[in-house]
């Protein structure tokens, strides 16, 4: 099924949801919600769909990379996907996972677009969903953005940084939600490479538990 068919399949109003994107924008904040290298709390989501179903796994690290809490989330999925609303279908499973957690983290990390987006990215809705800076973190550059020796570019105005976290393998790309810096977003990343893992250790974490949640619920 197209988009076009997904649409009115779900009878979405896609002019009002970009309205309200470029709305929820105009509150992004790229300064530092706080000093990060005093930071003690780190999670990251990772969500796994399977059919019409979603898991959104989340992990709660301290600086080391160890784990202190781990919860999940589960549910049916109640919106298609469409490449630059994805937000609208994994948040809410994501929010549920994170209340859910014993303790508020400084940071969050996540699989997908920060400011780097063409409106507004998962992480940029997220974050200002729950009020907790939020990092996306991608393996491929989103349509429209350019890179060049400052960054990832978005109408020619840098929204995130480029690292090659792993020898011998792709870049991830790197771009601040809300409530961080593209500098900072950067350095917290690279600080959680742990070799030979390409993605932050918390992400890393967030990736295995959703894999385990999955077995267990034999999806």
């Amino acid at each position: 099924m197209d988009e076009a068919e997904l649409i009115k399949k779900y009878g979405l109003d896609i002019e009002a949801l970009k309205k309200e994107q470029l709305k929820l924008a105009k509150e992004i904040s790229l300064k530092d919600a706080e000093d990060f290298s005093l930071a003690e709390r780190f999670a990251a989501v990772e969500n796994m769909l399977v059919k019409n179903k979603i898991i959104s796994a989340v992990v709660l690290c301290d600086k080391e990379g160890n784990i202190l809490d781990r919860q999940y989330f589960f549910d049916k999925l109640r919106f298609p996907y469409l490449r630059e609303f994805r937000s609208y279908r994994e948040i809410p499973t994501m929010i549920e996972a994170i209340s859910k957690l014993n303790e508020i983290p400084s940071i969050i990390f996540i699989k997908g677009e920060g400011i780097n987006h063409t409106r507004l990215g998962i992480a940029s809705h997220l974050s200002l969903s729950i009020g907790i800076p939020v990092i996306g973190i991608s393996d491929s550059i989103f349509e429209g953005n350019e890179i060049s020796k400052e960054g990832i570019l978005k109408d020619s105005k840098k929204v995130g940084r480029i690292l090659q976290s792993k020898e011998k393998s792709n870049p991830i790309y790197i771009s601040p939600g809300n409530k961080i810096s593209i500098l900072s977003a950067y350095e917290l990343s690279k600080n959680f490479i742990k070799h030979p893992h390409k993605l932050p250790e918390p992400l890393h974490l967030a990736h295995k538990y959703a894999k385990e949640i999955r077995d267990e619920l034999k999806l």
